[in-house]
C-alpha cells in the first residue's frame, strides 16, 4: 500500500515537473519570436540556469566554460583584482569584506557596501559571476565602481587600479608591552602554521599577559584552517559541525588537549566583514567561553560551496552543507553576536590605526 502511494506521488511530481519544463520552453519560444530585439538563446539559457541556482541562496551560481577558465587563470598574474569578497543580496552585489592592503581596502570600500555600477554599467539584474567578470581586468588597468552605503544618502564612487592580489595572511606585534596582537586576514593553507609560529615568538616575551585575535574584514577560507586555529586556544570540546543533505556526510570536529597560550585572557575582534571561517573561530571560542568576542555582528555566511564540473566544461558553484556552532546554532544569515558591541566610530575608521576605537577599547579592557 505504501509503495503504491509513494509511486503515485512520485508520478504526480514528475508530471508537474514536465509541465513546468513545457512552460519554460513555451516562454523561451515567445521571447525568441516576439521580444523587441533579437536574442542570443545561449546567453538566455545561461541566465536561466544561473537564475535557478541564485534562487537557492546568495552563494550558488553557474559558470560558463569561459567563466570557469577565467577563474582558473586568475592566479597566473595576468589578471588583476580589487581585493574584495562579494556575495548577492536581493539581486544586488554586496561586499562581504575588503581584504587588508588591497586596492579596494585602500580606496575605502567597506563591508556591507552595495555595488550598483561597475564602469557605469548597472549591476542589478546581473548574476554574481557576471559582476565578478566585470571587475576583472589586466593588472594596472583602472575601474570605477559606484556603491550605496547604509546611512549615506549619496552614492559613493571609487576609482581603483587593479593589482595582483597577494594576501599577507598573518601579522603580529606586541602592543603596550604586554598584549600579543595577531591579525588574520584570510584562512589559506598556511595560516595555522603562521599563527602558531607567531604565537610561539610572542610567548617568548614573558611580559605578555593577554592576547587579541583580530578577525575583522576576514572573509574566511579553508574550514580545515578554522578548525586548527580554534584548537590552538581550546583544551577540549566541539569546534564546529557540518550538516548536509546526505546524513552520512555530516561531520563533527573536536579540539585536542593543549592551549597554546596557557589559558591567558583572549579577545577576538569581529565586524560585519568577518565571515565563514572567521565566524567558526569566533563562535567556537565564544560558545566555550574561552574568549571575549568584541566588535560588531559578523556577516552570517555559514555554508560550504563546492565547484561541480558540468559536461559542457562549465561548472556550478553549489552549497552542499552548512556550519553549526558547538551550541547547535547556525551561522547562516545570523552571524556571531559579540559579547561586547563596539561600533566603528566614524567614516575615517581604519583597522589598527589611531582611529581604531574597537582595538583601543579591547586594550583598555585588558589593561584593566
Amino acid at each position: 500500500m505504501f509503495f503504491t502511494c509513494f509511486k503515485g506521488s512520485y508520478a504526480a511530481n514528475n508530471t508537474e515537473l514536465y509541465k513546468k519544463i513545457d512552460l519554460f520552453s513555451e516562454v523561451l519560444n515567445k521571447i525568441n519570436n516576439e521580444y523587441v530585439e533579437e536574442i542570443d538563446q545561449s546567453e538566455v539559457m545561461d541566465a536561466a540556469i544561473d537564475g535557478v541556482l541564485q534562487s537557492l541562496d546568495p552563494y550558488s551560481s553557474y559558470m560558463s566554460p569561459e567563466m570557469l577558465l577565467n577563474m582558473q587563470t586568475e592566479t597566473s598574474g595576468e589578471f588583476g583584482g580589487l581585493g574584495i569578497e562579494v556575495g548577492m543580496e536581493a539581486g544586488v552585489v554586496k561586499v562581504i569584506s575588503p581584504i587588508d592592503d588591497t586596492p579596494a581596502s585602500k580606496a575605502g570600500v567597506k563591508a556591507g557596501d552595495y555595488i550598483v555600477k561597475i564602469n557605469d554599467i548597472q549591476v542589478q539584474g546581473k548574476s554574481l559571476t557576471e559582476a565578478v567578470e566585470l571587475m576583472r581586468g589586466p593588472v594596472g588597468s583602472d575601474i570605477k565602481i559606484t556603491v550605496r552605503r547604509k546611512g549615506v544618502k549619496k552614492a559613493l564612487i571609487f576609482e581603483i587600479t587593479r593589482e595582483v592580489i597577494k594576501i599577507q595572511s598573518v601579522k603580529s606585534e606586541i602592543l603596550n608591552n604586554e598584549v600579543g596582537y595577531i591579525r588574520l586576514n584570510a584562512f589559506n593553507e598556511n595560516s595555522s602554521d603562521q599563527i602558531k609560529n607567531k604565537l610561539k615568538e610572542i610567548n617568548k616575551n614573558k611580559s605578555v599577559k593577554s592576547y587579541i585575535l583580530d578577525l575583522r574584514n576576514n572573509p574566511g577560507g579553508l574550514l580545515s584552517q578554522a578548525i586548527k586555529i580554534s584548537d590552538f586556544f581550546l583544551d577540549k570540546g566541539e569546534i564546529v559541525s557540518t550538516k548536509s543533505r546526505n546524513k552520512s556526510e555530516n561531520r563533527k570536529f573536536f579540539a585536542k588537549k593543549g592551549d597554546i597560550i596557557d589559558g591567558k585572557t583572549l579577545i577576538v575582534l569581529i565586524n560585519y566583514g568577518s565571515a565563514s571561517a572567521s565566524e567558526i573561530v569566533a563562535g567556537a571560542l565564544k560558545d566555550h567561553k574561552r574568549a571575549i568576542v568584541l566588535g560588531e555582528q559578523s556577516y552570517g555566511k555559514g555554508s560550504v560551496q563546492s565547484i561541480i564540473p558540468l559536461k559542457n566544461k562549465g561548472a556550478i558553484r553549489l552549497t552542499i552543507s552548512k556550519y553549526y556552532l558547538p551550541s547547535g546554532k547556525s551561522i547562516s544569515e545570523v552571524g556571531i553576536i559579540p559579547d561586547i558591541e563596539i561600533v566603528e566610530k566614524d567614516e575615517d575608521f581604519k583597522i589598527n590605526t589611531e582611529s581604531d576605537n574597537q582595538l583601543e577599547f579591547a586594550l583598555k579592557l585588558l589593561n584593566g
